[in-house]
C-alpha cells in the first residue's frame, strides 16, 4: 500500500491536464513575445552596421588630427582633443566664420523652403478636396517633382537656369521682359534663390501628400454644419481644418526641417563641390571642409555639431508641441 500511493500520485500528476498545459502556455508566452523582437533583429543590425557604426567612428575622428597624411591607416592619426572643436567655433578665425555663415545661410534657407513648401503643399491639398473632372490627373502631377529621381531632377533645373539658352532667362528676359538683361543664377548672389526654387519644386508635394493623408480624417458634417451657420471658406479653413491637421502638421514640419537642413544633393548637383557663397550650405561646406582640403577631423567635428544642434532643435520642438497638445486637451 505504501509503496503504490507515490506512483500512482505521480500517474495521477502526469495525466492531470493543467500539470502538462502549465508549461506549455509558458513556452507559447515566451514564443509570442520573443517573436516581434525576433523579426526586429536583422533591422536592428543593419541600423548599427548602416548607421550607428559609422556615427561612433566619425565622433573618435573628430578628435583625431586626420588629415590626408594618415588616410592610409587613420587610427595611428594623433590624438587632437578638442582642438577641432575649437577651431570650428572660433568665430574670428577663418574656419569658422565661414562655418558661421554657412549655418547662418543653412537656417535662411531652411526656414524659407519650409514654410514655402507647407504653404503651397496646403492649398493644394485643400483645393484637391474639392470634387471636379480631373481631379485624379491634377493629382498625379502634382506628386510628380516628389517622384522623380533628385539628380535627375536638379540636373533638369541646371540647364534650365543656364545663362544663354536657359528656359527661365528665356521666359523672364526675352518673352515677359522683366529683366534687363540675362541673370546668373548660378553663381553670385542668385543661386540663393535658384537653391530654394529647386529646394520648393521638389518638397512641396511630399507636404500636399500628408496633408492630403491628413484631411481625409477630418468629418465632412462639421463643414456642413459650418457652412449651415454661415461660416465661409476661410472661417472653415481657420476653425476647423488647421485645427484638426495640427498633429499632422507637427510631423511633417519636423521632417521637412530635418530634410532641408541637410540637403545635400540638391545643392551638390546644382553647383558642384564648390557652392557659391550665397548658397554655400552647411552638408556642403562640410563636405568641402572634409574631402576637398582633406582635414577630416574638422569635418568630423564641424558633423558632430551639427548633430548636436539638430539633436537640441528637435528635443525642444517635441517638447514645445507636446506640451501645447496637452494644453488643447
Amino acid at each position: 500500500m505504501t509503496a503504490t500511493a507515490p506512483a500512482a500520485e505521480a500517474t495521477v500528476r502526469k495525466s492531470s491536464p493543467g500539470a502538462a498545459r502549465g508549461p506549455r502556455r509558458r513556452t507559447g508566452r515566451i514564443r509570442r513575445i520573443g517573436l516581434p523582437y525576433l523579426l526586429l533583429l536583422p533591422a536592428l543590425l543593419l541600423e548599427l552596421l548602416v548607421h550607428l557604426v559609422p556615427m561612433v567612428i566619425g565622433i573618435v575622428m573628430s578628435f583625431k588630427e586626420l588629415t590626408q597624411f594618415y588616410i592610409r591607416d587613420w587610427g595611428t592619426a594623433p590624438w587632437a582633443g578638442f582642438d577641432n572643436y575649437s577651431v570650428s567655433v572660433d568665430f574670428d578665425a577663418p574656419v569658422g566664420k565661414a562655418l558661421l555663415h554657412s549655418f547662418l545661410v543653412t537656417v535662411a534657407f531652411t526656414l524659407l523652403s519650409v514654410g514655402l513648401c507647407w504653404l503651397i503643399g496646403t492649398a493644394a491639398a485643400v483645393f484637391m478636396q474639392d470634387t471636379f473632372r480631373g481631379r485624379g490627373l491634377l493629382r498625379a502631377l502634382f506628386l510628380v517633382p516628389y517622384a522623380l529621381p533628385v539628380y535627375a531632377a536638379v540636373i533638369t533645373w541646371v540647364f534650365m537656369f543656364q545663362h544663354d539658352n536657359g528656359l527661365v532667362n528665356h521666359v523672364l528676359h526675352d518673352q515677359l521682359g522683366l529683366t534687363d538683361k540675362p541673370s546668373f543664377w548660378l553663381i553670385g548672389d542668385n543661386s540663393f534663390i535658384a537653391l530654394l526654387t529647386v529646394s520648393v519644386w521638389k518638397g512641396w508635394p511630399f507636404a500636399f501628400l500628408i496633408v492630403m493623408a491628413g484631411l481625409q480624417n477630418i468629418p465632412r458634417e462639421l463643414y456642413e454644419a459650418a457652412a449651415l451657420d454661415g461660416a465661409g471658406m476661410i472661417q472653415q479653413l481657420r476653425r476647423i481644418t488647421l485645427p484638426s491637421l495640427r498633429p499632422v502638421n507637427q510631423v511633417l514640419v519636423l521632417v521637412l526641417f530635418l530634410w532641408t537642413f541637410n540637403d545635400f544633393n540638391t545643392p551638390y548637383v546644382l553647383f558642384g563641390k564648390s557652392a557659391p557663397e550665397a548658397a554655400d550650405l552647411i552638408s556642403v561646406h562640410i563636405y568641402q571642409a572634409s574631402f576637398v582640403t582633406w582635414n577630416f577631423g574638422t569635418g568630423s567635428a564641424m558633423s558632430v555639431l551639427l548633430l548636436l544642434f539638430l539633436l537640441v532643435v528637435t528635443g525642444v520642438y517635441l517638447a514645445l508641441t507636446s506640451r501645447g497638445r496637452r494644453t488643447a486637451q
